[in-house]
């Protein structure tokens, strides 16, 4: 998908989960991961910033990825713009958990009133499709968390499509995926991925431009396909 990267215009780059496909064979794992970091080295933007999916974390509760790529939650600041990256993919049962509430609670508490937030998941923190897995269990908690500041938005991964969702003060956002497009929520039996078309091979495929204003923070979000060309 290397076609697929931006080449101007960008300070960073942030992947939502699911760097790899999910393998019970240990040795596997790894050469995946150690294949995804070759390709993403070509990137000429740094930073480059990285969260796991369940692909990547859930049969060893994300021991693989973190020998290859650190920890699956953090924060950083970015021009003027406080990060947030959960995991909400190690534990298979689809939660955050209380202890990263916790340090989530902290830091959110650190942060002025006014501080521009932006966190990113993989699973989407409110109940989509909970028959799909499109949902954190542990998600409201950390909805109410978030709550705390004014000028919180979430990037998620998962469903591999665009979706839009407002929760109280709080706008959540998925882009397109690079791989598998997957249908609407609930709109078939199971969740399978879109058919693929040799005539149309990038469809439903994408990725997402978010562009910060200035000076007043606001967020503008362009999705970008992926082209033939």
């Amino acid at each position: 998908m290397r076609r697929a990267w931006p080449t101007q215009f960008t300070s960073c780059y942030s992947f939502t989960g699911d760097l790899t496909h999910t393998t019970d064979d240990t040795a596997l794992r790894h050469e995946r991961m150690r294949q995804f970091q070759q390709i993403v080295a070509q990137l000429r933007v740094k930073p480059l910033y990285l969260m796991p999916g369940e692909h990547d974390a859930s049969l060893d509760a994300g021991a693989a990825y973190k020998e290859h790529f650190g920890q699956t939650h953090y924060t950083f600041d970015h021009k003027g713009v406080h990060f947030i990256t959960l995991d909400n993919v190690s534990d298979p049962a689809g939660r955050v958990g209380a202890e990263q509430i916790a340090w989530l609670a902290g830091d959110i508490d650190r942060q002025p009133q006014d501080a521009r937030i932006v966190v990113f998941t993989h699973r989407p923190l409110f109940d989509l499709a909970p028959q799909w897995d499109w949902a954190t269990r542990d998600g409201a908690q950390v909805i109410d968390v978030l709550s705390r500041r004014k000028n919180v938005t979430v990037f998620y991964g998962h469903i591999h499509q665009e979706h839009h969702m407002v929760t109280g003060n709080i706008a959540h956002h998925a882009a397109r995926s690079l791989m598998f497009p997957l249908p609407a929520a609930m709109s078939q039996d199971k969740k399978l991925p879109v058919p693929w078309d040799a005539s149309a091979p990038y469809r439903g495929l994408g990725w997402r431009q978010v562009e910060v204003a200035r000076p007043s923070g606001a967020l503008a979000l362009n999705e970008m396909p992926i082209k033939t060309s």
